[in-house]
């Protein structure tokens, strides 16, 4: 039954990407600031092989390495995608500890913070099922690596940052699941977990 998991290029791992970005996080203005990169083609796309957490990590610290040394009108942020790892939500959510810890000690505190996204995301207090979770749902597990300097002239530019994340559940709240449905994003179907289960096997 394994064998029947066909696992996604890199080149359908970075459509489906897209694809969100366009329709859910630009068009649905989820993040105001998001149009502008996309469209001045400043979002690098890495898609990362890796299957288990250290080689993960090794990407990360790569990509961070990358986006440092690149001028910020050639790359002004990366999408980390994982198509292959971190398949359920805790192992991802622990996962997420280790990037501090790779900040600091590169010395990118405060110069690099990390947004994260995933196909299960969960707010605290909310079920899995909740429609404000789709706020950072994405099709494949992701780390969203930002610079600080373009994170602050954003805000600035921007006085009502300060309620995006109101307005997002809002927004979805209105869209409801059948809205979400209709933008016709892909679905890891089968999930996630069941295609790394029968890469152990």
């Amino acid at each position: 039954m394994c064998s029947s998991f066909a696992q996604p290029t890199h080149g359908e791992v970075i459509a489906a990407t897209k694809r969100w970005l366009e329709r859910a996080v630009i068009g649905l203005n989820l993040c105001p600031f998001a149009k502008t990169v996309h469209a001045k083609h400043q979002v690098r796309y890495a898609v990362s092989s890796a299957q288990a957490s250290d080689a993960v990590l090794d990407d990360l610290e790569r990509e961070l390495r990358t986006l440092v040394a690149a001028k910020p009108e050639k790359v002004d942020t990366t999408l980390l995608i994982l198509p292959y790892a971190l398949a359920k939500f805790d192992d991802f959510t622990d996962f997420l500890d280790l990037v501090e810890i790779v900040l600091k000690v590169q010395g990118l505190t405060g110069v690099i913070q990390v947004a994260s996204f995933h196909p299960q995301y969960q707010f605290a207090g909310t079920q899995p099922d909740d429609i404000e979770n789709y706020t950072n749902r994405s099709p494949y597990p992701m780390m969203h690596l930002l610079r600080e300097a373009s994170v602050m002239r954003a805000v600035l530019a921007f006085p009502e940052a300060g309620k995006i994340f109101d307005k997002n559940i809002t927004t979805l709240r209105d869209l409801g699941h059948a809205g979400w449905d209709d933008l016709g994003l892909v679905k890891i179907n089968p999930p996630l977990e069941n295609v790394q289960m029968c890469k152990e096997l």
